[in-house]
């Protein structure tokens, strides 16, 4: 099967998913005005993840996220990995970053927070997930340990506003198991 086909079906199964598990792609990219609630199991850690279209849809984008297992965060109640068929499902969650570029350009990024994700039968260390595109939200993060002038310019990548940082920073401050770091802000 080529790399195309895979995406494709992938993508159509991450959508049936979505609509018929989940009730829908959800919001997009609401922001965190609640308490974020710690997990504790498998999750997707979509932080620094590089997405691709998925064919025939222009909201939402086929993230490339890692799978971890710990501690980490969600803005929805905790939930255990599925098996679907013979796919398994997780979540997308938050884990504290330490260091970030501000990007202020109007590029779209994805918005993966929550979002279903599909291990990689081939590799349990990775996961597709299926992330909401967002635009114009304001200025975005790109989660990096060095800034270059491509940081904020290349690919489509999953993100989060500014404000949206500081308030899942906010939100664990009072945490005992998933503390935030000093976060380094590496451009303004």
């Amino acid at each position: 099967m080529n790399t195309k086909a895979a995406v494709f079906r992938i993508s159509a199964l991450m959508l049936w998913i979505a609509a018929t598990i989940l009730g829908g792609p959800g919001q997009t990219q609401q922001l965190l005005a609640q308490q974020l609630t710690v997990c504790s199991g498998t999750f997707a850690l979509c932080t620094i993840a590089p997405c691709d279209p998925i064919p025939g849809d222009d909201r939402q984008v086929l993230c490339h996220c890692t799978v971890n297992r710990g501690y980490s965060a969600a803005a929805e109640p905790c939930q255990k990995p599925q098996q679907i068929a013979d796919k398994r499902l997780i979540h997308s969650r938050y884990y504290p970053v330490k260091s970030y570029a501000i990007c202020k350009n109007d590029r779209p990024w994805a918005w993966c927070l929550d979002k279903p994700c599909i291990i990689d039968g081939n590799n349990p260390e990775a996961a597709a997930c299926t992330c909401d595109i967002a635009k114009d939200k304001g200025d975005y993060v790109i989660v990096t340990s060095s800034y270059t002038s491509a940081t904020c310019t290349t690919g489509m990548i999953s993100s989060a506003t500014v404000e949206q940082i500081d308030q899942a920073t906010a939100s664990l401050k009072h945490s005992k198991v998933l503390p935030p770091f000093p976060i380094l802000v590496l451009s303004k």
